[in-house]
């Protein structure tokens, strides 16, 4: 399940703009992008990932990706941020 990693890790960002943040001062050591999130946002997210090497996991939708992230609403990203 993809998904238990980010429900057990201690330090996370929920939300695009968050990661995203994270991602750029070199935080985030894994992405979770949700499929069903529009690409508009999903997009530059992916490009950054793949700039700094950073690791994508894909999963099926922003509604699974919030109530991993223990929140009620869905959310197009998630990270693990470095410990």
């Amino acid at each position: 399940m993809p998904y238990e990693r980010l429900r057990t890790a201690k330090k996370r960002a929920v939300g695009t703009k968050q990661v995203t943040k994270a991602v750029s001062q070199g935080k985030a050591r894994v992405v979770y992008i949700a499929r069903d999130a529009e690409g508009h946002v999903t997009r530059p997210l992916y490009q950054l990932c793949r700039e700094r090497g950073v690791e994508v996991v894909e999963v099926d939708s922003m509604k699974e990706l919030g109530q991993a992230c223990a929140i009620e609403v869905g959310s197009a990203s998630a990270a693990i941020l470095e410990e």
